[in-house]
């Protein structure tokens, strides 16, 4: 059985951090790119991050880039989410993903990713 645990979340002040993490098990995914997503209240799962299959290279969505950094270690078969100057529109449940494609950059599209995590909180307060 495949599973991805996210931990991390919780409760900051806007301009706070948080670092996420999410644990696979059940398979290695070192040959496939990962990705965040997110969704809050009364909207769509939107796409946060992307590492390719190698770490070699990140997609951020414009929202998130230059205060989010998503990294890997696939030593440990996790992938983290960096948060940084953390603003209350940032307030959603975040989800870990894994890519369908082996040796792949990634994408920011859900339909390409097969394995989601249960998500966890993260709340942004003003």
């Amino acid at each position: 059985q495949v599973q991805l645990v996210e931990s991390g979340g919780g409760l900051v002040q806007a301009g706070g951090s948080l670092r996420l993490s999410c644990a696979a098990s059940g398979r290695t995914f070192s040959r496939y790119a990962m990705g965040w997503f997110r969704q809050a209240p009364g909207k769509e799962r939107e796409f946060v991050a992307a590492i390719s299959w190698s770490g070699g290279s990140a997609y951020y969505a414009d929202s998130v880039k230059d205060r989010f950094t998503i990294s890997r270690d696939n030593a440990k078969n996790t992938v983290y989410l960096q948060m940084n100057s953390l603003k209350p529109e940032d307030t959603a449940v975040y989800y870990c993903a894994v890519h369908k494609s082996q040796f792949t950059r990634g994408s920011s599209w859900s339909s390409e990713y097969d394995y989601w995590g249960q998500g966890t909180q993260v709340t942004v307060s003003s």
